[in-house]
C-alpha cells in the first residue's frame, strides 16, 4: 500500500479523459510526478496544462497502448526521467456493443488491443521495474491498478466484445494479485470495476485508428449504442467519485473496487447459477423493463 503519494510517481493511461484524468487530478494535488499517457493529443495536452499549472512534475506521451513497441518507449521513458513508478494505472479502454456474431475482425482487434493488450503491456514492462526498486529499497511501496468492467464480473447481452475483453482484465489482476503476492510484500494490486459512469468511453469511436475501420454498424450495434449512451448519461456516480475510490484502495490495499456496490447482486446470481450448475441467469432480473425493451427492438 502507498501511504504517502508526495513525490511518487504515476503512470495513468487514458489520462485525457474519465477516470485517468480525476486520477491524474488528485495526483497533483498530493504532489506527485504524472506521466500522463493518452492516444488523442488534443485531450492530453490539456491535461498536461492542468495539471503542470497545479506544481506536478509532468511527462505526457500520445501512446496507442496496444502497441508494444509505442508501450516499451513509454517505460523506457518513464524510466529516464522519473525512475520506478510506484502506482501503475491500466486504464485506457474503449468500448463497442452489438450482437456478439456481428462483430467485426475489426472490432476485435480494436477493442482487445486496447482493453487486454493495453493492460498486458502496462503489467509487463512497469512491474518488473518496481520489483528492481523494491528490492534495492524495502521502503519502497508500488500499486498496480487495472481497470476492468462491471462485464468483467457479468455477461450482459448485446455487448460480447465489450465483455470478453474485461473479463480478460479481471483473470489478469487476480492472477497479477497473487503473483505479486508469492514474492513481495511490497507492491499490491487492485481491480477497478465500474458499472455506468461518464468516462467518454460511450464516444470512444473518436479514437479509433484509421487501420481498423468500423463497418456499417448493425441495428444491434445501434440498439447498443442508445442504450449506454441513456445508462451512462442517467447515471449518479462521476468519475471524479470512483478516481477517489481508486486512491483509498490504494492506501488500504483493496483489491476489489466497485463503482456500483448494488450491482453485485447480479453478480452474485452469476456466480450461484455456475456452482449450482443451473443455466445463466436472466440478466435482467432486477431490471426486466430493459430486458423486456431490448427483446422487442431486436425482434422487431
Amino acid at each position: 500500500m502507498i501511504e504517502d503519494f508526495h513525490n511518487k510517481t504515476a503512470v495513468l493511461t487514458g489520462a485525457g479523459s474519465g477516470f485517468g484524468l480525476e486520477c491524474a487530478r488528485i495526483g497533483a494535488a498530493r504532489g506527485m510526478n504524472l506521466v500522463l499517457v493518452d492516444v488523442q493529443q488534443d485531450a492530453l495536452d490539456r491535461a498536461q496544462a492542468e495539471m503542470e499549472a497545479a506544481g506536478a512534475q509532468v511527462l505526457a506521451r500520445r501512446v496507442d497502448v496496444s502497441k508494444a513497441d509505442e508501450m516499451e518507449a513509454l517505460a523506457e521513458a518513464v524510466q529516464q526521467r522519473f525512475g520506478a513508478p510506484h502506482f501503475v494505472f491500466n486504464n485506457a479502454g474503449v468500448g463497442t456493443g452489438g450482437l456478439v456474431w456481428e462483430s467485426s475482425v475489426a472490432d476485435w482487434e480494436w477493442v482487445l488491443g486496447v482493453n487486454v493488450w493495453g493492460v498486458v503491456h502496462g503489467v509487463r514492462l512497469f512491474t518488473p521495474m518496481m520489483l528492481d526498486a523494491a528490492a534495492k529499497d524495502p521502503g519502497y511501496r508500488g500499486h498496480i491498478v487495472n481497470t476492468a468492467s462491471m462485464a468483467g464480473l457479468l455477461t450482459p447481452p448485446n455487448m460480447g466484445v465489450y465483455n470478453v475483453s474485461k473479463h480478460a482484465v479481471v483473470s489478469l489482476t487476480e492472477t497479477l494479485y497473487q503473483d505479486l503476492a508469492l514474492v513481495t510484500d511490497q507492491i499490491g494490486a487492485s481491480l477497478l470495476c465500474p458499472y455506468f459512469v461518464a468516462t467518454g468511453i460511450n464516444s470512444s469511436e473518436r479514437n479509433r485508428p484509421g487501420a481498423l475501420p468500423a463497418s456499417e454498424l448493425t441495428k444491434s450495434q445501434l440498439i447498443g449504442q442508445a442504450m449506454t449512451a441513456k445508462a451512462v448519461s442517467s447515471g449518479k456516480v462521476s468519475a471524479a467519485d470512483v478516481a477517489g475510490k481508486v486512491f483509498d484502495a490504494i492506501a488500504a490495499n483493496q483489491f476489489y473496487v466497485f463503482s456500483h456496490p448494488r450491482a453485485l447482486g447480479n453478480v452474485k446470481s452469476r456466480m450461484e447459477s455456475i456452482v449450482s450448475i443451473t443455466n445463466p441467469a436472466d440478466p435482467f432480473l432486477e431490471r426486466p423493463d430493459i430486458g423486456q425493451q431490448l427483446r422487442a427492438q431486436l425482434r422487431a
